[in-house]
């Protein structure tokens, strides 16, 4: 495993842990102070991130290093997470809407990572 992979897989490692404990201290630790439109906000963040974070321990452990494609996904899923679902998480624990400008962005960093994917399919080889 190159240092590369190893880099990534720790990201994914640090981002699966912390969907996990966010998603537990939201239900169990803040759940008694979050409105409903909080609760919906933080389980929404936490479903995004831990489809992201599955689909970026497929890419890290399998074709990062061999795609451009395939790291342009990676980075715009790490993108994505951070500010889709950080501006969630704050919106939800803070109540301060005025982060919800950035989680459109975070939605089309999501989506242009997804687009690297199917753009490192198609092109089908180590570039």
């Amino acid at each position: 495993m190159s240092s590369y992979q190893q880099r990534w897989l720790a990201l994914v490692a640090v981002s699966g842990f912390l969907v996990v404990a966010l998603g537990a201290f939201a239900a169990h630790g803040l759940k008694p102070y979050l409105d409903e439109r909080a609760q919906e906000w933080f389980k929404l963040a936490t479903t995004y991130q831990m489809w992201h974070t599955l689909a970026l321990l497929g890419l890290a452990a399998t074709w990062l290093e061999k795609n451009k494609g395939f790291r342009f996904a990676a980075w715009g899923w790490l993108v994505g997470m951070l500010l889709f679902s950080g501006s969630l998480y704050l919106m939800a624990s803070t109540g301060d809407t005025r982060l919800a400008i950035i989680t459109p962005m975070g939605g089309v960093a999501l989506l242009l990572g997804w687009l690297g994917l199917l753009v490192g399919i198609l092109r089908g080889r180590a570039s």
